[in-house]
């Protein structure tokens, strides 16, 4: 079971550094806009973050009405930048009732996170107007491939292929290079990513973590991400 106070905490401490170093997420918040078929009038935001996609959601369309839902509270204040007349709900996605009813709900690289993402769908279907349609990115079993090698750490990719009424689904592959593995340890930790569970670096196992990496990776220091795009409706 995911430990949502963790990632709640790791999320909350990295929000001033995630804007300079989710290059990955963007690109997914950018893709995630090109899905979107006609301009939408009433929007549900889940894992809003400190608004890259929000942003890019009001810059191009004429939104009548947007709420944005974040676990990390402290987000609001990023969202209220982009536009005051944003609804913001502090509140995890899981455990929220949505009471009214929108053409388009979307999510960036925040529904890994859920622990039954089909039946988490179900329920946000009931949220849908007519013609409404859940849109959203996440991340495939390549995902991190080389942190999951070294460490046997990594999230469950699995249950997209038990969603049901999949509209459209593309799937890249995307890889960083870093100078080091110490780079890439730091890299996840300024997006916040590393929040699968608690981990205390000793000297020694950032040692043999480095020389693992590596050995995996003799050429060049790489770190592998799946995006994954997904159109229900």
């Amino acid at each position: 079971m995911l430990d949502k106070k963790l990632i709640k905490q790791r999320f909350k401490k990295n929000l001033k550094t995630y804007k300079d170093n989710c290059t990955v997420q963007n690109k997914m918040a950018e893709t995630l806009i090109e899905m979107i078929p006609k301009s939408p009038k009433f929007v549900l935001e889940l894992g809003s973050g400190c608004g890259i996609l929000t942003k890019k959601l009001v810059s191009k369309f004429d939104i009548e009405r947007y709420t944005a839902v974040d676990i990390v509270e402290e987000c609001e204040t990023y969202i209220k930048e982009i536009s005051p007349d944003i609804k913001f709900i502090p509140a995890d996605i899981e455990e929220y009732n949505f009471e009214e009813k929108y053409d388009l709900i979307i999510s960036n690289a925040t529904f890994q996170w859920i622990e039954n993402l089909p039946d988490f769908i179900e329920k946000l279907k009931q949220n849908l107007t007519d013609g409404g349609k859940i849109i959203f990115s996440s991340f495939g079993k390549e995902n991190f491939k080389e942190i999951k090698a070294v460490t046997d750490i990594g999230l469950n990719y699995n249950s997209i292929g038990e969603l049901k009424n999949i509209e459209r689904i593309k799937e890249e592959i995307l890889t960083l290079e870093f100078e080091s593995p110490k780079e890439v340890l730091r890299h996840l930790k300024l997006t916040g990513v590393n929040s699968i569970r608690e981990t205390h670096w000793t000297k020694s196992n950032l040692i043999e973590f480095e020389k693992q990496y590596k050995l995996l990776c003799p050429d060049k220091i790489i770190l592998t991400y799946n995006p994954v795009y997904i159109s229900i409706s």
